[in-house]
């Protein structure tokens, strides 16, 4: 059913194909130990509408860099870029992505 201009949806698509709800996502009253696929939770609930960025940023005190870390591992890697002891190795395959594009452009501009 499509949702009106402006409305919430109530349950989106997760990062594992799990439904997602307010009530499913990572707890809120204790601390949240933040393994790869809870991060990935947040991230689905914030692209799917579930929650906005500043939303989620004061329901987990997690800065906006910090979301914006997470939404760009997302994008590049999936979930798997999300994981703390392959985060470093990604970071480095992005910054070498980054800077052969650089590159390419250069040579293209002249």
């Amino acid at each position: 059913m499509a949702q009106a201009s402006g409305e919430r949806p109530s349950v989106v698509v997760g990062p594992l194909g799990e439904p997602l709800t307010l009530e499913t996502l990572p707890p809120t009253d204790r601390p949240v130990q933040w393994i790869a696929r809870r991060k990935a939770q947040v991230v689905a609930a914030v692209k799917g509408g579930l929650l906005t960025v500043e939303e989620a940023c004061e329901r987990y005190r997690i800065s906006l860099e910090e979301f914006a870390a997470w939404n760009q591992a997302v994008e590049k890697s999936g979930i798997l870029g999300l994981r703390t002891t392959h985060r470093q190795n990604y970071k480095k395959l992005w910054n070498k992505q980054e800077r052969d594009a650089e590159k390419v452009r250069d040579m293209t501009r002249r």
